[in-house]
């Protein structure tokens, strides 16, 4: 029995863990950056080399046939004309067309429709902002009787970027700076950057509704003028 008992010992004495001291290091855990973030504009100021413009044809007749077969020759003619002024197929494209029944109404009585207005819109856009009042004045003499959304804009969006997207980092820096210098701390390095082009206001729309009375008319003036890009710049400086 005790040579039973004292291998049993034995057994239970080899099966047990062994326990000792863990001497690993503990790892140290990183210390926090102190940082800043800003933002920071860029501009560029370039002269616009597209020019775009919308102008249409709006006739009105008792039948839907008679509204739109008018229509189509005059819109014809306004097409032969502006290739004659030197535009090219690709630059005139149909931007609009509609038919609308014109109704009268008399109290007491359903609205009766009188006649039909047909109206088609045709936009060009040229690469040559020089040929714009060329192009205008040759559609009017054609028969367009209306004409709006006269536009010049930048056809490189990448014109004046990189100069801009340095006076952001640039704009941004010096703000960084005078921040830091406010809470008596050191400007570091740029952690992070994330770019990003402001908004940005559209052209306005020049609106223009014409009554011809003569088949010819005179060039029309149009200044291009400038348009001014914005950029932005987001970034986050160390703080030391």
């Amino acid at each position: 029995m005790k040579r039973i008992l004292l291998s049993l010992l034995i057994c239970l004495g080899a099966a047990a863990p062994v326990l000792s001291e863990d001497t690993s290091p503990v790892p140290r855990l990183a210390a926090s950056v102190e940082t800043i973030s800003v933002s920071g504009l860029g501009k560029a100021t370039l002269t616009p080399d597209r020019v775009a413009f919308t102008v249409g044809v709006q006739t009105n007749a008792a039948t839907v046939e008679d509204a739109v077969n008018q229509n189509n020759a005059k819109v014809a003619q306004v097409i032969a004309a502006l290739k004659n002024a030197k535009a090219l197929d690709a630059e005139i494209r149909t931007s609009n067309f509609s038919i609308n029944p014109q109704q009268e109404y008399k109290e007491g009585k359903a609205p009766r429709v009188v006649g039909y207005q047909v109206s088609n819109d045709i936009t060009v856009t040229r690469d040559k902002v020089g040929d714009a009042g060329k192009l205008l004045q040759a559609a009017i003499s054609a028969g367009v009787n209306q004409a709006s959304g006269l536009t010049f804009t930048v056809a490189d969006s990448t014109r004046g970027r990189d100069e801009a997207l340095k006076k952001a980092f640039a704009d941004a820096r010096a703000k960084a700076d005078i921040l830091a210098q406010a809470a008596q701390r050191t400007l570091g390095r740029a952690i992070s950057i994330t770019e990003g082009t402001a908004p940005q206001m559209p052209p306005q729309p020049i609106m223009v509704r014409t009554q011809m009375v003569e088949s010819r008319v005179s060039e029309v003036p149009v200044s291009q003028g400038t348009e001014e890009l914005n950029f932005t710049v987001s970034v986050i400086f160390e703080l030391k």
